[in-house]
């Protein structure tokens, strides 16, 4: 256990005028070596030379303490205070949280080492609100047909914390695009990556080349295999579509064989 500060009461116990400087010592060498711990975690940078009170490090502590109760460990920490830097700030409190983790433990069914994990993999998890947004998230994407969302990927971890209406967007994109209310939750439900994309910059332009330039029926196809939209347009569709078309051969191979066979299969197979 790293060593924490020795409490007001018991420095202010001495006479002002002849401490023992052996106590004296102990005191200098415990922030030291606290200061030290807390750098080698990645919660203070090595060159930092901001100077952090007594009080301050024994809170950062007792923060990092309420994580390992959690189930995190030293190595974990790293990533957090990257990410969520505030969270090992004297103004965090650690109760404010506990609500974050009751909802993945209860609402979401996930043990102990899968919510660490969930949070590993999006620290921002842990300034969401479970009333008004975790919960409600959960429901939408339960109600797509998503499940298992208590699995720890980064998938998973970035749909809870996703907002409803953001992923209310990729609903009415692809209603847009003339798709029924029931195909476009099902090819949600069968694709659920499909809301971590942009809409302009990728979804769009994907669904375009598809129609206008494979001159295919962009609902049939994305009905049968919603993973189109997964794959790369400049360095995977387009690649191979030109290539299959170059061979008289672009209309005549299904989208997945198209795009989920590996290099050295689908360069084989059409050479």
């Amino acid at each position: 256990m790293h060593l924490l500060l020795l409490p007001p009461s018991t420095l202010c116990s001495y006479s002002d005028h002849h401490p023992p400087p052996h106590r004296h010592l102990q005191f200098r060498t415990s922030h030291h070596q606290n200061l030290r711990y807390l750098k080698s975690l990645g919660i203070i940078q090595p060159q930092s030379t901001t100077t952090l009170s007594p009080n301050t490090i024994s809170h950062i502590l007792s923060t990092i303490n309420f994580f390992k109760s959690k189930g995190f460990s030293e190595p974990h920490f790293r990533r957090i205070a990257f990410l969520s830097p505030h969270i090992f700030t004297p103004s965090f409190d650690p109760m404010t949280i506990e609500p974050v983790f009751e909802f993945l433990t209860v609402d979401l069914s996930a043990s102990q080492e899968d919510s660490r994990d969930l949070i590993i993999k999006c620290p921002d998890i842990l300034d969401s609100d479970p009333e008004f947004c975790l919960k409600p998230t959960l429901e939408y994407l339960n109600s797509l047909g998503i499940k298992r969302l208590n699995t720890p990927t980064t998938l998973n971890a970035h749909l809870l914390n996703t907002r409803v209406r953001k992923l209310e967007e990729k609903m009415r994109f692809l209603e847009g695009l003339e798709f029924s209310v029931e195909e476009s939750r099902r090819i949600c439900g069968r694709f659920p990556a499909i809301f971590g994309y942009g809409i302009e910059n990728n979804l769009r332009p994907k669904f375009v080349y598809l129609v206008r330039d494979m001159k295919r029926n962009g609902r049939d196809e994305v009905n049968r295999f919603p993973q189109y939209f997964g794959f790369s347009l400049e360095k995977r569709i387009k690649v191979r579509h030109l290539h299959l078309k170059m061979r008289n051969v672009d209309s005549e191979v299904p989208l997945n064989r198209m795009l989920l066979w590996s290099d050295e299969r689908f360069f084989k197979k059409w050479k």
